[in-house]
């Protein structure tokens, strides 16, 4: 049998690949079950300093909910939310590697990731309303901070797809290159930020996403303890000595 979730390592990147090009990556329980597992993995493995979530082939990043699936009973959520993914409070970068298009729920597992860079050929979107249904796995929650309130509401109640183009226009997505660059831009991009120390990746990534709705005073406040935390820290330390000395970093991630 085909595994349904491939995964790789390089240097401290690790792929997640949803493997079902067949069923344009939909998602089942299987698949759901291994994301979730894969990622608590990479959560614990101080050896990963961060994590591309992308589809096989390059016609879809994923479509969603396998409804055949659902039909027959299974639903693909996990105690992380749909997919393994969507309610999980992940500490490490994940960028998503958009190979291609994201409806529903795959447009909603993109949604849960803090970076995207998309095929140029990509299309997204949450067609839930013309199926009787809403985006409850998070599409309707994350969209508007991601997006004008305008745009989402537009998205949500016309269940129009938008282009990846008008994904960049909109600050949706980082990047759009063509869709044979994807996995090698978003590789880039995950080694830039493991060039960088991981513990303040990590912290800043955490006071960013928590910040965000917080009155400016309460901000500061995460903001100075945060501070407070990482200068204390082993690798602020090494930065600091790395540059004295005119030499790379070698970061401990603490």
């Amino acid at each position: 049998m085909t595994e349904e979730l491939l995964r790789s390592r390089d240097g401290h990147v690790e792929v997640l690949t949803i493997n079902r090009p067949h069923a344009r990556n939909a998602i089942n329980l299987a698949v759901a079950t291994a994301l979730s597992a894969a990622l608590d993995d990479c959560e614990r493995d101080d050896d990963v300093w961060a994590v591309i979530l992308t589809g096989a082939e390059d016609k879809a990043f994923s479509a969603g909910m396998d409804l055949k699936a659902f039909a027959q009973g299974e639903f693909p959520v996990t105690d992380q939310g749909f997919g393994g993914i969507t309610e999980r409070h992940f500490s490490k970068p994940l960028i998503c590697a958009a190979n291609g298009s994201a409806f529903a729920g795959g447009f909603e597992m993109l949604l849960s990731c803090d970076l995207v860079i998309a095929a140029d050929h990509a299309v997204f979107g949450i067609p839930e309303v013309s199926r009787g249904l809403i985006a409850g796995a998070g599409g309707l929650v994350r969209l508007p901070r991601r997006v004008a309130r305008a745009v989402a509401l537009e998205m949500a109640l016309t269940a129009e797809p938008i282009s990846a183009a008008r994904a960049l226009e909109l600050g949706l997505v980082n990047r759009v290159v063509p869709s044979s660059e994807v996995a090698a831009s978003a590789m880039a991009m995950a080694q830039r930020i493991c060039a960088n120390a991981p513990f303040a990746v990590r912290l800043s990534k955490k006071l960013l996403v928590n910040a965000l709705d917080k009155t400016e005073e309460a901000a500061w406040e995460l903001n100075n303890e945060a501070f407070h935390t990482i200068a204390a820290s082993s690798d602020a330390l090494e930065g600091a000595v790395a540059f004295a000395e005119k030499r790379p970093p070698v970061w401990q991630g603490k």
